[in-house]
């Protein structure tokens, strides 16, 4: 327990980072939808919030697997589930950041380059599997950062 003023950081910052994504992807993406009339401004609205939460997610996990692997190296060897749960957590954070993303974004940019969206072109069936997917990852996430804090909290 010599370490509890990192683990209680370490528990803080986990918590502030899954609040902030499940709230981005269950409060504020049904709010654009809901509030803006154009689905496709909501939906080019909505991919650059996910496309930002997925870069921080990226580096606030890898932070997080550092701090759990110091931990580890310490003693507290609670972390060691954490630290699964971190990379699972990064993997999801990588295919939604750094290719599905990005795929869905070039496509969308293909449709507005013809004046029509995405879901009007012919790439429309692409776009609808890679959305599913990407939202399977995130569901994925959301639940991994449930369990995620479960641990943290566990006396």
């Amino acid at each position: 327990m010599q370490h509890q003023g990192l683990q209680r950081i370490f528990t803080i910052v986990a918590g502030l980072w899954v609040g902030g994504f499940v709230t981005v992807a269950y409060l504020v993406t049904p709010i654009l939808f809901s509030t803006l009339g154009d689905r496709q401004v909501a939906g080019i609205v909505a991919g650059n919030i996910f496309r930002v939460e997925a870069y921080f997610s990226i580096a606030l996990s890898l932070v997080l697997m550092v701090t759990a692997n110091f931990l580890v190296s310490k003693g507290e060897n609670a972390y060691r589930l954490i630290r699964w749960l971190l990379l699972a957590m990064l993997a999801c954070a990588i295919g939604a950041g750094l290719v599905l993303i990005p795929w869905m974004s070039s496509l969308r940019d293909q449709a507005n380059a013809d004046s029509i969206s995405v879901m009007a072109s012919s790439s429309a069936a692409l776009f609808s599997r890679l959305h599913g997917v990407s939202s399977s990852l995130f569901v994925i996430q959301s639940v991994l950062g449930i369990a995620l804090l479960w641990r943290l909290t566990k006396k």
